[in-house]
């Protein structure tokens, strides 16, 4: 078993630097905690590491002062008062990322993971930097394309439904592209306000408007050199628009309350759970917008057409996550892969912690699942039993109150049918070779009966 990898974490803040511990640790790192640079310094000297993320402004030696002593470890630089010039110079001097605080435990480890791959020299297609985790034929294509168009300078639009993974693809292209020593800013459209939005993007000017008590650089300036990713786009309104489609056009950036544009190179990734055209034909998103945005479009699968990917990102799961000793049952497994997934892989994540949580430690079995009573076989109006089952399927004249369904069920063969079915994997614990016997059917219908069933329910998902 290989050990664990060393990270060196230094910060003056006592609270981030618990927390960051704490974390890292829970995710299967072996971590080393420091208060200054001075520190980890003689730590580093003594002792090898495979990653260091350390804050920027420290007493003695600062973080970018030990990023230049130590240039052959891959460093992720982190400050609370990020400057652009502070986050230009990190990534000149080699660090592999610039994260602003704060920010969550969620954003930081995919930087983690692929800062700690991109040591290892780990390119393979099926999972880079232990983010994209994949071994489904469409999806390794994508991945395949990606790469190649990263090397580019153009701008790409990434669609896909709420979970796939879109910010992910786009740290993805980030890595692979020219780009990748430069920073990688994201901003979501959507969770922000109009006029805060605009002073986000485009930085403003002191006394620009009420509150402006100094000067901010927007993400544009930020991200100059880099990749600034326009999560959401098509939340973004009209008029900021058309203010973004000039930024892109003429390829700088006016502060609010500026007095002359600031030029900026950066490369624009936008993503959307949105149909832009419809957008476009309603008149709520602007053409010559799409078509700037639209020079390389990407699309996602949503996990409902790659249901053979759910066992590997489980793994990756519980991996990344400090649930390390978690094991998917061999019931629990087929469950999940019976399931729409409408909020696809981020949805998988939320059900796998829960049952993690639920089984302590060991096998995860069906029980521990709480899946959404309206997704896939889950979908239960009352619990019947499951003895007597093949008679039942054979007598469609034998009333449902005689063989304990309470009259819960549709009146419909076809209707209670499903519902035995669903019941008696239920009462099985998802074994479908003992629900078939129970039941009198083959387990190949079985297997073909969940098959329609599951097209059926997932039909209107997409």
């Amino acid at each position: 078993m290989a050990a664990p990898k060393s990270i060196v974490v230094a910060d003056d803040d006592p609270t981030m630097r618990s927390a960051l511990g704490a974390a890292l640790q829970s995710a299967g790192y072996q971590v080393s905690l420091f208060a200054d640079g001075d520190q980890a310094e003689q730590h580093l000297k003594l002792s090898e590491a495979d990653l260091v993320i350390s804050d920027v402004r420290m007493p003695g030696l600062d973080g970018l002062e030990l990023l230049k002593r130590f240039r052959s470890l891959p460093f992720i630089i982190i400050s609370g008062f990020a400057t652009v010039p502070e986050a230009v110079n990190a990534m000149k001097n080699g660090a592999y990322d610039f994260v602003v605080k704060p920010f969550s435990y969620r954003e930081l480890m995919p930087i983690v993971e692929a800062a700690l791959s991109r040591t290892q020299g780990d390119e393979a297609p099926t999972s880079d930097g232990g983010a994209f985790v994949t071994s489904h034929p469409r999806m390794l294509a994508l991945l395949e394309f990606v790469r190649q168009v990263a090397r580019s300078h153009a701008s790409i639009l990434i669609q896909g439904e709420s979970g796939t993974g879109k910010e992910l693809l786009a740290r993805y292209i980030h890595a692979h592209s020219r780009r990748n020593g430069a920073p990688f800013v994201a901003v979501n459209c959507a969770a922000l306000p109009e006029g805060l939005l605009e002073s986000e993007l485009f930085g403003h000017e002191r006394g620009a408007f009420t509150g402006a008590t100094s000067a901010k650089a927007g993400k544009f300036e930020l991200a100059h050199g880099g990749t600034l990713l326009l999560d959401e786009i098509s939340e973004m309104p009209l008029a900021l628009q058309a203010k973004l489609l000039r930024v892109l056009q003429e390829r700088e950036v006016d502060r609010v309350g500026g007095k002359k544009p600031l030029p900026i190179d950066i490369r624009v990734i936008s993503t959307t759970n949105r149909e832009l055209r419809e957008m476009i034909r309603s008149g709520s998103f602007r053409e010559d917008l799409f078509y700037r945005l639209n020079v390389v479009p990407v699309r996602l699968l949503p996990l409902r057409e790659r249901l053979e990917d759910v066992e590997r990102l489980a793994q990756a799961f519980f991996r990344g996550h400090g649930y390390a000793g978690a094991v998917l049952s061999a019931p629990a497994l087929g469950q999940l892969q019976e399931n729409c997934w409408r909020g696809n892989v981020r949805e998988l994540f939320n059900v796998l912690e829960r049952a993690a949580i639920m089984a302590g430690s060991g096998s995860i079995y069906p029980e521990h699942l709480l899946l959404d009573d309206e997704l896939g076989p889950l979908n239960i109006i009352g619990a019947g039993p499951a003895l007597g089952a093949a008679h039942w399927l054979n007598d469609s004249n034998e009333s449902p109150e005689r063989q304990g369904m309470n009259g819960q069920v549709a009146g419909s063969v076809k209707a209670m049918e499903e519902q035995l079915i669903h019941d008696t994997l239920k009462q099985t614990h998802n074994n479908r070779t003992l629900a078939a016997k129970l039941l009198g059917i083959s387990v190949r219908t079985l297997r073909n009966k969940l098959r329609l069933y599951r097209e059926r329910d997932c039909q209107g998902v997409a």
